[in-house]
């Protein structure tokens, strides 16, 4: 492991672990209120999964660091993903600053920034399929999020379908970067006014 992933590692326990130790102790007991059925039929707690109903601010607190966390392997593994997907190996369809032919780009190229690098677009078909899914994915979980909310459920249904629907745009944007954008790699001098 490299010194700088230690240090990161080092610092993300050092804030963790305090906070999953005061977390563990949990929160005093209380009445849980519930809701009249016979009144009304919105049903706030109902989900997937059996949540407590009470957290105590330290439970909290981790919680939001393992959500930061696993954001930050999401994106992670979105950068690798497009970069093994869809950008061709090293010599295969890249054209190098050898002097050989490659579009001209004179909003990028300037006397101080030059284009290093170029390969097109790879257009392929598993980019159309999976932009294709991605979309439909996305209407779906829009479609399931309005009809939650017309519904007047107000379950915790809700934060899945969003959950959903985003990470479908996500995974939508990350694939068309992917497939349908070429790989432009510049160098720039840094001492010019």
């Amino acid at each position: 492991m490299r010194a700088d992933k230690l240090v990161v590692a080092l610092l993300v326990l050092a804030v963790l672990l305090p906070m999953w130790a005061v977390a563990i102790q949990g929160e005093p007991p209380s009445e849980e209120i519930r809701i009249d059925q016979s009144v009304n039929e919105i049903r706030p707690l109902d989900g997937f999964v059996d949540t407590p109903n009470k957290l105590s601010p330290s439970q909290v607190g981790v919680v939001v660091w393992v959500a930061l966390l696993a954001l930050v392997g999401v994106l992670s593994f979105f950068h690798r993903f497009m970069n093994y997907a869809a950008r061709p190996a090293p010599d295969e369809d890249a054209i190098s600053d050898g002097g050989t032919v490659r579009p001209s780009l004179p909003w990028i190229e300037t006397e101080d920034r030059w284009i290093v690098e170029y390969a097109p677009a790879s257009d392929a078909l598993a980019g159309l399929v999976a932009m294709g899914g991605l979309t439909v994915l996305t209407i779906v979980f829009a479609a399931l999020f309005t009809g939650e909310y017309l519904t007047l459920a107000r379950t915790q249904y809700f934060g899945i379908y969003a959950f959903g629907m985003f990470m479908s745009l996500t995974g939508l944007t990350v694939s068309y970067y992917a497939w349908f954008m070429p790989h432009v790699e510049v160098a720039e001098r840094r001492d010019h006014s």
